[in-house]
């Protein structure tokens, strides 16, 4: 049985966190920022919510310093997802330099969604790609917009980014491991939000993947071999 190409999918995913970049193009514009400046976060950051955090510490008034360190912290988490798609992304040292800047949480989840190490690289390029491509996109309309598409909220833009990435979640949690990270995230979280700073209980819910990274191997040790 031949596999489904990632394609599609990840079109409609790209169109998705494009219309989230156009709300990160409308806080740009709101928070002083040039079209040019937004447009170049977008393309050499590359990390949705890196961006947003930078963005919002330096409309609140923070210092560059900390929007930095706000920043490389949320995007830390890329270096693990680097780890996860290494294996399978093939080519000169060139090319997987490049890759690089497409490791974010679509593309791997993508990747990871798909069964041959074929598919898996053909699901992160595909994915990335898309991704990167609507993203900009979103980001020069919004920042464009400005002030004339205003809050993004009352067009639902806030909605589309956390909407795209549950369909990506839907593959994994057809396994058991994947049903184990998703329980173990949801309870991390639940237990850390009455306490925690805003933002730092879905970072720590993101530990429960470890449980997955456990036990998928085993898990398709034996899918293989049925």
């Amino acid at each position: 049985m031949s596999e489904r190409s990632p394609v599609a999918a990840s079109v409609v995913l790209g169109v998705a966190v494009g219309a989230f970049g156009m709300s990160f193009g409308v806080l740009c514009a709101t928070a002083g920022l040039s079209t040019a400046k937004a447009c170049a976060l977008s393309l050499l950051v590359f990390t949705g919510a890196s961006q947003f955090t930078a963005v919002t510490v330096l409309k609140s008034g923070g210092s560059p310093a900390a929007a930095l360190g706000s920043a490389l912290l949320l995007a830390a988490r890329n270096g693990a997802y680097g780890l996860a798609v290494s294996p399978f992304i093939r080519g000169s040292r060139v090319k997987r330099l490049a890759s690089a800047q497409l490791v974010i949480d679509e593309s791997t989840a993508m990747a990871t969604a798909q069964g041959s190490d074929a598919m898996k690289e053909h699901g992160f390029y595909a994915a990335g790609l898309a991704v990167f491509v609507f993203w900009n996109l979103g980001t020069l309309i919004g920042a464009l917009g400005g002030q004339r598409i205003g809050r993004p909220e009352s067009l639902g833009l806030d909605a589309a980014f956390p909407a795209g990435f549950l369909a990506l979640l839907v593959p994994h949690v057809r396994t058991v491991s994947g049903r184990r990270a998703a329980v173990g995230g949801a309870l991390i979280a639940l237990a850390l939000v009455p306490v925690a700073p805003a933002g730092v209980p879905i970072l720590a819910a993101g530990l429960a993947a470890l449980v997955g990274l456990r036990s998928h191997r085993p898990e398709r040790v034996g899918e293989d071999a049925a």
